[in-house]
């Protein structure tokens, strides 16, 4: 019984892995940059709120907002910004990025160019992070679902 069990196991686990091989698509995988499980190295940003919010008005907080989010389009269109988005709630933690770089000092260098930084309306924690070179298509596929832009 534990023989057809385990040999049961065994051609499922193989099925499995052959059918994950089926799918692989090298020129695909070698377009995004993948390893051999599908995966690379990123640089996740996670915005917090910064010290300085309470020095801005209103209006002028708006403006800053559109600043940082006109800087999000032209790193998103430079093709070092992948992933964007706002946290829902108002704690201080508002946020993050996802950039295709190689550093921490190269996003270190795309976040300085956000107004929202350079203002002390938010401030960064940058980490290094393995992930699924799958997202390496968000950008193509984000306006095929997309209706308005912000």
């Amino acid at each position: 019984m534990k023989k057809i069990v385990f040999s049961l196991l065994f051609a499922i686990g193989f099925t499995g892995l052959s059918f994950a091989q089926e799918s692989y698509d090298k020129a695909l995988a070698e377009k995004l940059g993948a390893d051999d499980y599908g995966m690379k190295k990123y640089v996740m940003a996670f915005l917090l709120r910064g010290d300085r919010v309470s020095e801005y008005t209103p209006e002028q907080r708006q403006e800053i907002q559109a600043g940082h989010m006109a800087n999000i389009g032209k790193m998103a269109d430079m093709g070092k910004l992948i992933v964007a988005g706002p946290f829902f709630g108002n704690d201080d933690l508002r946020g993050i990025y996802i950039f295709d770089v190689q550093s921490i000092e190269e996003a270190k260098t795309l976040t300085e160019t956000d107004p929202a930084i350079q203002a002390g309306v938010l401030k960064m924690d940058l980490k290094e992070w393995y992930g699924s070179a799958a997202l390496m298509l968000l950008p193509e596929l984000y306006p095929k679902v997309t209706k308005r832009s912000f």
